[in-house]
């Protein structure tokens, strides 16, 4: 496409993302909303349009969302257009900006703080080399070990970075293969797979899971009994562990190679420094301290806050660490959180579920079409995104849907649409860490949707087996 074409196309977005929100916030209320959830559907078509079409960075959409449910809905609403008597419950100015610092937000950032120190302090690279050096150099044992390695850092890792780490770890390798070798197009693939994977592994692997912990972790709304950090990897895990496994057996079977050996070797050495020291045992304790929370009662988020305090405290890092994190996704996830949490204070979720008859649907079927429409929305937009805008509309779905209730209410519904949202990885453009391996140029589109395509489908299979073991236990 031209420049001009470009210019275009990008002003249509524009105009389509600013005209068709106003043109919903300037009508007259319909449906039985009242004024609050009038505006706040104004404000929730906005955040489709422009998450979908991405006119502008899709942080900065959940930046002007908390923005405009100030200034729109909230109990201090500018006097020049406030909200009329008996017109719905404002939301307070607190709560809403509360998003920036939701518990939530503190877990992420404690998994950035540990992502960023055993970084800077090789830790992800030793334990790479330690981690792989069982399974030897036979191809298909190196391809098993890329998607492992991969996915278990991306557990606590950005997946952006655990696949920029491993595509460099793995490119001298790839450069010794024959042009035409398909072991090429397999260890490439297995690095974003992997990632993709192992994000569901555990509630900092992803913003997804980040976002439906709003909604099943301690202090929910929803009757659920909370899931802890622990709890979470309990029955991720397993499914993490199957799907890397049918994984590796697909790849295998797509890119078969005739080279039965490749070395795959990393140059790093741990160091011994006291600082180092400080990130290794941090690390050590606060992953402990998650996975045993439900014996200690403290909470996942109230832990996160350890390796922020023991790394600035320590001068593991400094101001110049601070500002390489990854605030952007922090921004992104806070504004899931605030739309998803006024849909739901406001009652919106609750008429949006309203509009269509689920109650003449089997519960098996809501389920399923909830996870068809998660993964196909999220082959084409950012999986957080996609579970900032269905995530609250599958909470009030499964508090008030009797289908739903009889198959645990809204647990089995929010986990069959979270993952869901991780297991579209079809198109390059469906997941950074995708793009990445795209961008080596060792792969075409088709090259991933084979494997991505099969992937997601046999991952919903496997969620609706897990959801079934989970309720029934």
């Amino acid at each position: 496409m031209t420049a001009l074409g470009n210019e275009v196309a990008a002003s249509w977005r524009g105009i389509l993302v600013v005209g068709v929100p106003v043109a919903v916030l300037l009508s007259p209320s319909f449906g039985g909303l009242d004024e609050v959830q009038h505006r706040l559907l104004a404000i929730f078509v906005f955040a489709v349009l422009a998450w979908v079409l991405e006119p502008i960075p899709i942080f900065a959409t959940s930046v002007v969302v908390i923005t405009a449910e100030l200034f729109l809905i909230s109990d201090k609403v500018p006097s020049l257009w406030a909200l009329p008597e008996g017109s719905g419950d404002p939301l307070p100015y607190a709560g809403i900006l509360a998003a920036f610092a939701d518990p939530i937000i503190i877990l992420f950032l404690g998994g950035f703080f540990l992502a960023a120190a055993a970084t800077k302090y090789r830790l992800d690279r030793n334990l790479a080399r330690v981690i792989l050096a069982p399974f030897g150099s036979r191809t298909p044992m190196v391809v098993l070990a890329l998607l492992s390695i991969t996915a278990l850092f991306s557990m606590f890792m950005s997946n952006t970075a655990t696949a920029a780490m491993m595509l460099a770890v793995a490119a001298p390798v790839i450069a010794s293969l024959e042009p035409d070798d398909p072991a090429r197009r397999a260890l490439v693939l297995a690095i974003p797979i992997g990632a993709n994977i192992g994000g569901i592994g555990t509630p900092i692997g992803t913003p997804p899971n980040a976002v439906a912990i709003n909604y099943l972790g301690p202090g929910n709304e929803l009757g659920i009994s909370p899931i802890n950090f622990g709890q979470w990897m309990l029955f991720a895990m397993p499914f993490v562990v199957v799907l890397l496994v049918i994984a590796w057996l697909l790849i295998g079977r797509l890119y078969r190679s005739e080279t039965t050996h490749v070395r795959l070797e990393i140059d790093s050495r741990w160091l011994i420094s006291p600082k180092a020291v400080i990130v290794y045992v941090t690390f050590v304790v606060t992953v402990l301290l998650w996975l045993t929370s439900s014996w200690h009662g403290v909470p996942s988020n109230m832990i996160a806050m350890i390796p922020i305090a023991v790394f600035l405290v320590t001068g593991v890092m400094n101001a110049k660490d601070l500002r390489s994190l990854s605030w952007e996704v922090l921004w992104l996830v806070a504004g899931g959180v605030a739309l998803g949490n006024a849909m739901f204070s406001t009652g919106l979720s609750q008429w949006f579920v309203d509009q269509v008859p689920f109650a003449s649907f089997h519960g098996v079927v809501i389920i399923a079409v909830l996870g068809v429409l998660a993964i196909v929305m999220s082959t084409f937009i950012s999986n957080t995104a996609t579970a900032a805008l269905l995530l609250p509309l599958v909470a009030a779905l499964g508090v008030d849907t009797p289908a739903l209730e009889s198959l645990g209410g809204a647990m089995p519904a929010l986990i069959m649409t979270t993952f869901a949202c991780s297991l579209a990885m079809a198109l390059p453009v469906s997941t950074p860490p995708n793009s990445m391996a795209h961008a080596t140029g060792e792969l075409q589109t088709r090259d991933m949707a084979r494997p991505g395509v099969l992937l997601g489908l046999i991952g919903l299979a496997a969620t609706a087996v897990l959801v079934t073991i989970l309720v029934a236990t």
